[in-house]
C-alpha cells in the first residue's frame, strides 16, 4: 500500500471529472484525432480511445483511457474515475470482449480480459511505478480490475 494509513487522496467533484472526460473526447473529435491521444513513456501512461459495443443498446460506445504497454498488450484500469461502481466500458467488455482501440500510431482490434493473481500484482505495481498513488486511490473503491487488451489478428 501507500504507507499512509487511512489517507485517501482528494478528488475533484464528480461533475468535474465527468466534464473533463467529455471535454477530452470533444478535443479528440474536433481536431479529427490530431489531439487527445499520446503514447506512454517508461514513467508515464499514455491515452487511447476505446470503442466497445453497448451491452444494452448494441451501439458503439467511446471512452478515452490511460494505458501502458506490456509487450504486445495494452494495460488499463477499470476505475470509473476512482468512484464506486464499474465503468460502462468495462461492463461492455465483460459482455463482449472484442473491441477496437485507436492509438497515436493507428487502430487495432483487441480482446479484453481481467488480470488475476501474480499477473495482476505485477501490472498494478507498474501503475504504481508511474508515480500515481494507485494504492491510496484504490481505497475509494471495493475493487479495481486491471484490464489487459490483447491484440487480435486483423481481418484480411
Amino acid at each position: 500500500m501507500s504507507g499512509r494509513p487511512d489517507v485517501s487522496p482528494r478528488l475533484p467533484p464528480r461533475w468535474f471529472v465527468r466534464s473533463a472526460w467529455a471535454l477530452h473526447r470533444a478535443v479528440y473529435r474536433l481536431t479529427g484525432g490530431r489531439r487527445g491521444l499520446w503514447r506512454p513513456k517508461s514513467d508515464k501512461w499514455g491515452t487511447m480511445r476505446l470503442k466497445t459495443i453497448g451491452r444494452r443498446t448494441g451501439r458503439e460506445r467511446i471512452a478515452i483511457l490511460g494505458y501502458y504497454e506490456d509487450g504486445p498488450n495494452l494495460v488499463t484500469m477499470a476505475m470509473n474515475g476512482w468512484a464506486e461502481g464499474e465503468p460502462a466500458w468495462w461492463l461492455n467488455l465483460q459482455a463482449q470482449s472484442e473491441a477496437r482501440v485507436d492509438l497515436v500510431d493507428g487502430s487495432r482490434a483487441v480482446r479484453a480480459r481481467a488480470a488475476v493473481g501474480d499477473e495482476r500484482s505485477r501490472l498494478w505495481a507498474r501503475w504504481r511505478d508511474m508515480g500515481t498513488d494507485v494504492d491510496a486511490y484504490a481505497t475509494r473503491r471495493s475493487s479495481t480490475a486491471v484490464v489487459i487488451l490483447e491484440p487480435l489478428p486483423e481481418a484480411q
